[in-house]
């Protein structure tokens, strides 16, 4: 006879106690499969518990798998797979040494100087006026809103005349790029640069289309290599890393080879910060019918803000309401509402034009501070008009790898640009991407003390 010492406990029933007695026996291999339990009656007296705590057990037991019944017979054990005996704890292994810490980090985003008072009382403002609206489903393109407001901002900043009912906002342009594969069709090839940046391929390639890689001379993406290609994702405004900025003689050459029945997918990546001239037309305002615009405000704003937005052709536009139209919008309406008053209210232009003259007066800063370093006749700036980052070359028979090893030994991250090529192997460039956007000032001087420790290095 089963026989156990059950106590009350509080919060743990006594039916519950005896059923986890005799699953544990199960486990065990204390109770065999196909062994006979004892009667609910004969338990129950046995163990001097009522008739309903046992039979409560039971019923527990029978519904989990771990017994079964037998009509008129009673109730046996069922056969159960053991579970595998614990493996030896592994030894601990000794501590992983604590990495340098990084002086200067040249490979991330700048996160200051964020509009906070704005945005906050722009937020309050939206609570108030929207209230349990804010609640209700989105339409999948984005609110009208918001899409109206982009559409003003492009007309003023890019000269670009788009309907809002052809822009669709995203959380983000991953996001926008993967309703791209499927708009498209996984069976296109998709041309990217190289040098690139290398998410965009992974995106592609995750997406299951595939991606090939078309290089660049010094006027941008060679025409002569799309020809197996139907779709070519390309910055045409300011590539990264190479800062180039594709001229209206090649521009139009692509856009001759779009015509031919192919796509363009333009990422106008950081083309809001520009120094030495205005921005070149959009090819979305050349070519209307062939050209995907795709933009974001995480560079402009923040990062964690994900609010991304593509103008698709208005004949794609029907293909996605009919095709994809399921999908709902990955945006809370909250933060969409939030923004269409920042842009509508002026206060994004203002941003802007604070941010490009805070940017221009860092990057003025920089390259001084590199240019009167001592050592500093190893160092050549290039691409140096636009974006936030330029290309640092650097005098030297160091490797690449070599290179940024011993920097980051002293404290300072950076990438080399021969890491941006995926497909093909440029060697060593000894040509360094420097984003200075996240470099605060207070850090710069002693970073150069330690930048002057490798330059006599080399």
């Amino acid at each position: 006879m089963l026989t156990y010492e059950l106590k009350k406990k509080p919060g743990l029933p006594l039916y519950e106690a005896l059923y986890r007695c005799i699953r544990q026996d199960i486990l065990d291999g204390k109770l065999k499969p196909g062994e006979k339990l004892p009667s609910k009656r004969a338990l129950a007296e046995h163990l001097e518990l009522g008739k309903i705590t046992v039979e409560t057990a039971y019923a527990q037991l029978l519904a989990e798998g771990f017994i079964c019944s037998r009509e008129k017979v009673g109730f046996f054990v069922e056969s159960m797979e053991r579970p595998a005996p614990a493996a030896e704890p592994a030894p601990k292994s000794s501590p992983a040494k604590e990495p340098e810490p990084v002086l200067l980090d040249l490979t991330a985003n700048g996160t200051g100087h964020f509009p906070f008072t704005v945005w906050s009382r722009l937020q309050r403002e939206v609570i108030l006026d929207y209230d349990r609206q804010l609640l209700l489903p989105l339409p999948n393109q984005g609110i009208p809103e918001l899409r109206t407001a982009i559409a003003q901002h492009l007309a003023a900043f890019r000269g670009m005349a788009i309907d809002p009912e052809n822009i669709l906002i995203g959380a983000g342009t991953d996001f926008l790029y993967n309703l791209l594969i499927q708009l498209l069709g996984r069976d296109k090839i998709y041309a990217v640069e190289e040098p690139g940046y290398g998410k965009i391929r992974k995106i592609y390639a995750a997406g299951g289309v595939r991606c090939v890689s078309v290089t660049m001379d010094s006027l941008g993406v060679r025409p002569g290599e799309l020809e197996q290609a139907q779709v070519l994702h390309f910055s045409p405004s300011h590539h990264f890393p190479t800062g180039l900025v594709t001229p209206m003689s090649r521009r139009q050459e692509l856009l001759a080879w779009a015509s031919k029945g192919n796509w363009i997918i333009e990422d106008d990546y950081d083309s809001e910060f520009r120094f030495a001239s205005h921005p070149l037309p959009a090819l979305q305002s050349m070519a209307p019918d062939r050209v995907i615009y795709i933009n974001s405000f995480s560079k402009s704003l923040a990062p964690s803000i994900r609010i991304s937005y593509a103008v698709l052709p208005a004949g794609l536009m029907e293909q996605f309401r009919s095709r994809l139209g399921f999908y709902s919008c990955t945006v809370p309406s909250f933060e969409q509402y939030t923004l269409a008053r920042f842009l509508s209210q002026g206060h994004f232009e203002k941003h802007i034009n604070r941010m490009r003259r805070f940017y221009q007066k860092r990057r003025n800063l920089v390259i001084d501070a590199l240019s009167h370093c001592p050592g500093g006749e190893k160092l050549t700036i290039l691409e140096q008009d636009a974006g936030l980052h330029f290309l640092l070359r650097v005098d030297t028979q160091w490797t690449d790898r070599q290179l940024t090893q011993w920097l980051l030994e002293l404290g300072i991250r950076v990438q080399p640009l021969s890491s941006f090529y995926h497909e093909t192997n440029p060697g060593d460039l000894h040509c360094l991407v420097v984003n200075y956007s996240g470099l605060e000032e207070p850090q710069l001087e002693q970073a150069l003390n330690r930048l002057e420790q490798a330059l006599r290095a080399l």
